[in-house]
């Protein structure tokens, strides 16, 4: 049986195996945007997980029969050819993976006149929702970026009785949705009002801000299909009236999760009590990164166990040294390998993201061959794993991921000890 500190480690595995998992399957979605076809040609072909294989297999090959009749001789060639790829991959399958599968095929431009046949199968994070076969100049993608969006999202409602702001925090980023102001009197009465008149006035027209709040929070909130819970900020005692005065929808009303102290009620506010709320939040990507930031740049404040560049952090991930690697998904780089085919000398380099720069070799001065190219990113993530050190992918979305990226190059490291 496991102990707890068995789980707790598994546990934590999973969460950087799920990030790299779907670090690679954005990257590999970005890969297959930018692929054009000549015509209709290009074949996306979406296979839920329960769908019988032999079903497929005999729709495909009354498609490839339909192909026959296409007017144009290219698209037609083309398409016969994905068809038949496709038909070729699915013979060594008795069934779909677990979530399904999608399958794409056809014949992508290069440029410069240059075309590829491409045949791939993409077995994605979650069970694949429809069946479907499709043909155009693009391959369809839709359901599968529906799979990367962040599902999580909370509301944000920050008020006084002066002004209130509405927002929501999605996966990392804060957006705010709406904002009103009060028509609230001050706490000293005008001239000739008594008091008991006067409070009786100002008791009506914080009711009617109250009430003028929760309507446009549920406008805005309950048309949120992903609302997990909503945080209310405020000074005391107006977020207690709001909440108390149950001025939301009763659906709203009861995923409220906490009630926090905050000193702004305009957009800065929603900021503030996200911040307020990080204990409540604390399972959050956002305030998961937030740590991880605060500590490596507290360490490069006091120039303590913390370094950044691609080439400090492959000198440290060498000797072992490094505890936490921190990378941006923001970076689009490459390591390509090299080798000269005269001395057989071999070289890696870094260049951005599917640059075709020719590399010479110095001793003899011929263009050295590719051999290899890859994900900085994920290079560096199996680097750092095959040292025991934990990998961190930082989005650009946040303050502090957008201040790695611009700020430390995207690449950095928390070490275990400095040389």
């Amino acid at each position: 049986m496991e102990n707890g500190c068995d789980r707790m480690s598994k546990t934590k595995n999973d969460s950087r195996l799920d990030s790299k998992l779907k670090y690679e399957f954005k990257r590999k979605l970005e890969e297959l945007e930018k692929y054009k076809g000549r015509g209709t040609e290009l074949i996306t072909l979406y296979i839920p997980p329960d769908k019988n294989i032999a079903d497929i297999t005999s729709q495909l090959r009354s498609e490839l029969s339909q192909a026959a009749n296409i007017k144009s001789k290219q698209t037609r060639t083309h398409v016969i050819a994905g068809l038949e790829a496709i038909l070729q991959r699915l013979k060594f399958f008795r069934k779909p993976p677990k979530n399904g599968m999608v399958i794409i095929s056809g014949v992508i431009e290069l440029g410069g006149g240059k075309e590829k046949h491409i045949t791939e199968i993409i077995e994605p994070p979650e069970p694949v929702p429809l069946y479907k076969y499709h043909c155009d100049s693009k391959f369809y993608l839709e359901p599968l970026k529906e799979m990367i969006k962040e599902k999580k999202v909370y509301g944000l409602i920050v008020l006084d009785r002066r002004e209130a702001t509405i927002g929501v925090l999605k996966g990392k980023r804060i957006e705010s949705l709406a904002y009103t102001t009060s028509n609230v009197p001050g706490k000293h009465r005008q001239g000739g009002q008594s008091s008991v008149r006067f409070e009786r006035l100002r008791e009506i027209a914080i009711h009617e801000f109250y009430k003028r709040v929760g309507e446009k929070a549920n406008e805005v909130l309950l048309q949120i299909d992903n609302l997990v819970g909503i945080l209310i900020g405020g000074p005391s005692p107006t977020k207690e009236e709001f909440y108390e005065g149950e001025y939301l929808h009763h659906e709203l009303q009861k995923k409220v999760i906490g009630l926090f102290d905050v000193s702004y009620t305009d957009e800065s506010g929603l900021y503030e009590i996200v911040e307020k709320a990080s204990d409540t939040l604390q399972e959050l990507d956002i305030m998961r990164e937030k740590k991880l930031m605060n500590r490596f740049l507290k360490e490069v404040v006091r120039d303590g166990l913390s370094v950044y560049g691609e080439d400090e952090v492959r000198k440290y991930l060498s000797i072992g040294a490094v505890e936490t690697l921190l990378l941006s998904e923001g970076l689009r780089y490459e390591r390509v390998k090299y080798r000269c085919s005269v001395c057989g000398e071999i070289r890696e380099i870094t260049l951005k993201e599917r640059s075709n720069d020719s590399i010479f070799c110095e001793k003899d001065r011929v263009q050295m061959e590719e051999i290899d190219r890859r994900d900085v990113v994920l290079e560096l993530a199996e680097l750092a794993e095959s040292t025991g050190a934990n990998v961190e992918f930082i989005s650009t979305e946040s303050e502090e991921g957008a201040m790695l990226y611009n700020a430390f190059g995207g690449i950095a490291a928390i070490l275990r000890f400095k040389r």
